[in-house]
């Protein structure tokens, strides 16, 4: 299995309605040799906000490509006292368009 990763700034849009939620950082891992497209990775809110996971959502990339994908919370909770830092993994198996 041949997995491309690349690095950026996105966007990240609600899925139906196209509407903006936020900038992001993101990490995203590409199956090359997948006869279906397959991507993952994480990203990171670039604002505070709380999205609601298990939900679909649309990832803009950097390079213009965008992408439906589902989205998971996970929490960093580093400093204790400090709130948390919320990093996001999300999966697909649809075309990067």
């Amino acid at each position: 299995m041949v997995t491309e990763i690349s690095r950026g700034r996105g966007k990240l849009y609600q899925i139906g309605s196209e509407q903006f939620v936020d900038d992001i950082n993101y990490q995203l891992h590409e199956d090359q040799e997948s006869e279906s497209a397959h991507w993952w990775g994480e990203f990171t809110l670039m604002n505070i906000l709380n999205i609601r996971e298990n939900e679909r959502y649309v990832i803009e990339l950097e390079d213009g490509r965008r992408g439906g994908c589902y989205v998971k919370k996970l929490v960093n909770r580093v400093v204790r006292g400090v709130p948390p830092r919320y990093l996001y993994h999300f999966t697909s198996t649809g075309p990067l368009e």
